[in-house]
């Protein structure tokens, strides 16, 4: 039996594929500048009513607000509806300050952290934050200046991690990287302060560190909950 030789591609066969590879390049590229240029806005959180209920009893404990219904003639003008954004605060009513009974307890979930971000309408959709095991995790979508040299007018993609911890009596805030664009930003250029617990390098001195370690009697960040303890 004699041995078949093998087909030949023709010269148009090899355009009609190199063209097709060449179209498939050029949408892949187009696909991947866009994505890395133009990202789509983040999708702001939307609570539930259980909630959003939740939540706005939540930030009445820390507020203290009073929640007694005001009289007829003092109760806000109606307004357009925005159910996303909890019920609309009344007017002040003069009040003793007081601690008594206030609660120095902040619990919070990662939707409703969201979902306060959610409410200021400038970053609904260019900020997110995830919380997992004593890490806190942040992206941001930066408009850049149309004016900026090269990526004017563009979109840039920043993500950034820390550790937040309680450790020896003492809060632990480690920053574990920033990146833009998908490129992690060097150490050197950050200062150094990779890796490094800036509330032990910084929290002796005078200033926001040590503030903030002060004032903290613990802390605790666990998959998509966020638990501080104040101190008096």
């Amino acid at each position: 039996m004699g041995h078949q030789p093998s087909p030949r591609l023709t010269g148009l066969q090899i355009t009609g594929i190199v063209l097709g590879a060449m179209v498939l390049t050029m949408a892949a590229t187009l696909f991947i500048v866009k994505s890395w240029l133009f990202p789509a806005p983040f999708k702001p959180v939307r609570l539930s009513a259980a909630e959003t209920q939740r939540l706005e009893h939540k930030l009445a404990v820390f507020e203290q607000l009073d929640s007694r219904p005001l009289p007829d003639d003092r109760r806000p003008l109606p307004g357009p509806s925005r159910p996303e954004l909890g019920p609309a605060p009344g007017p002040l009513e003069p009040e003793a300050y007081s601690e008594e009974g206030a609660s120095r307890e902040i619990r919070l979930t990662e939707r409703e952290i969201n979902a306060m971000i959610a409410r200021n309408t400038d970053l609904a959709d260019k900020v997110a934050i995830d919380l997992a095991n004593d890490l806190v995790s942040l992206r941001m979508l930066i408009p850049v200046d149309p004016d900026f040299p090269f990526l004017g007018g563009k979109t840039l993609k920043v993500r950034a991690g820390a550790e937040l911890a309680f450790r020896g009596s003492r809060p632990v805030f480690i920053l574990r990287g920033i990146s833009v664009m998908g490129v992690p930003i060097p150490n050197a250029w950050m200062g150094g302060l990779k890796n490094i617990d800036l509330i032990e390098v910084f929290g002796s001195d005078p200033g926001f560190w040590k503030g903030f370690a002060d004032g903290v009697a613990a802390i605790q960040v666990r998959e998509g909950n966020l638990e501080i303890n104040l101190r008096e």
